[in-house]
């Protein structure tokens, strides 16, 4: 049996950095790491209520858009930052949507004595991203799209991006079988024992009408 661990926990201070920047006392770390939690939840669940209400979008851009590849944490003395990281901001440069996504947060924190900042940067290569390959190939299979057609699609909007490999694999019950099978594709080089290799990898559910699919891709970028 092989010993399997996350691709970037495994590269975690080597080619991945954190996503948190804070530093507490031991009592007090877990109280950090719940506050951390609330608010990505509370960021993810605004954006997804909001997207509902959205409608007759191209497909191109409805698959991809308003998906958060990351949130940074920055803890100060008495100011949060946090940096969103999102593949096609529309729907955050509304007018009125930062500030309506901060009272959220600010409800659900409940930080009295610190002051909120939250900053929307664009990720410059989106299809580089595996959530955003992932959100695209959900997408195409809620739509009736064939799961090795919709996988093929979304290998090829990697040609865009400068990266060196990348695999899909899609678990479950593929086509509306009743037996569950997995399914892979891959391109490229993916050295995963290779630590100094900086690879991105994201696992994300699919839920259709027969059930919830599994998806998992790792992405080659380059090696330092």
């Amino acid at each position: 049996m092989g010993q399997k661990i996350n691709p970037l926990g495994f590269r975690l201070g080597t080619t991945q950095n954190h996503h948190s920047f804070w530093f507490a006392q031991p009592k007090n770390y877990s109280e950090g790491l719940q506050e951390d939690k609330k608010i990505r939840n509370c960021i993810k669940n605004y954006i997804q209520k909001n997207r509902k209400k959205s409608s007759n979008r191209k497909i191109e851009s409805d698959s991809s858009s308003e998906v958060i590849t990351h949130i940074e944490i920055q803890k100060e003395i008495d100011t949060i930052h946090v940096i969103i990281h999102i593949g096609f901001p529309n729907l955050l440069k509304k007018k009125g949507a930062i500030e309506e996504l901060e009272k959220d947060i600010q409800k659900e924190v409940n930080s009295v004595n610190q002051r909120l900042n939250i900053a929307i940067e664009k990720v410059q290569e989106p299809y580089r991203q595996p959530n955003i390959l992932a959100e695209y190939i959900a997408f195409q299979l809620k739509n009736r799209v064939s799961f090795r057609k919709a996988m093929k699609k979304a290998i090829e909007l990697t040609k865009k991006a400068n990266i060196k490999g990348v695999k899909i694999k899609i678990a479950g019950r593929l086509g509306g079988k009743e037996i569950a099978r997995a399914e892979c594709i891959k391109k490229g080089r993916l050295p995963l024992q290779t630590i100094r290799a900086k690879i991105d990898y994201c696992c994300y559910p699919i839920r259709t009408i027969y059930g919830v699919l599994g998806v998992k891709i790792w992405i080659f970028i380059e090696e330092e």
